[in-house]
């Protein structure tokens, strides 16, 4: 599959909720923190199925100019042929984000999502590079990922890229306190002093 990915203006906000980011939760991770602070993910399979669907709860990229100002931020696109495929959306220097930390040498990729039909082709990883270069170009170090322990796919295609949890905040999310939020970071370059 010949894949293609362009940066986009912010207009593309109203087209980019037509990719799905539902997926279904068969499995979880357990988290582990070992001695060291060392976090190993255990697998282990849910009762009951279900669908989780960002958008759903209220997170549709609709709304994201209403909360940030967007002006730091970058859009993608990817594409086979003319079909849209998937899209990521990447943040810095956006003080009103709190994911961000103030630090303008941290990029967030905020939303990535490929069509289902799409998925295990390689989009993900074109965007998820791309992103990474677009953050590295802007003198930023590292490239934070928030995802949950219900994400097992998302978990493993991080850590495949080279991202490394730091953070786990079991309970992060009031309406759902049987998730646990993980923050995951890859490293980009060196961290300057004043970052």
């Amino acid at each position: 599959m010949s894949i293609d990915v362009i940066e986009e203006p912010v207009t593309v906000l109203g087209e980019y909720a037509g990719i799905a980011i539902a997926f279904e939760v068969r499995e979880i991770f357990d988290v582990v923190v070992e001695a060291g602070g060392h976090v190993r993910l255990e697998a282990r399979q849910v009762p009951v199925a279900y669908m989780k669907d960002y958008d759903g709860l209220g997170e549709s990229p609709m709304r994201w100019a209403e909360r940030f100002d967007l002006s730091n931020w970058a859009f993608f696109s990817a594409f086979t042929g003319a079909q849209c495929v998937g899209r990521a959306a990447v943040a810095r220097d956006t003080p009103t984000l709190d994911m961000l930390e103030g630090r303008r040498d941290l990029a967030l990729l905020w939303d990535i999502r490929v069509a289902p039909s799409a998925r295990r082709h390689g989009v993900g990883s074109a965007l998820f590079d791309t992103a990474v270069k677009w953050a590295s170009s802007r003198g930023c170090v590292q490239l934070k990922v928030e995802t949950q322990n219900i994400n097992v796919a998302a978990c493993r295609f991080y850590a495949q890229r080279g991202c490394v949890i730091r953070t786990v905040r079991p309970r992060a999310y009031p309406a759902l306190p049987e998730e646990t939020q993980l923050l995951w970071f890859k490293e980009l370059g060196p961290r300057s002093k004043a970052g």
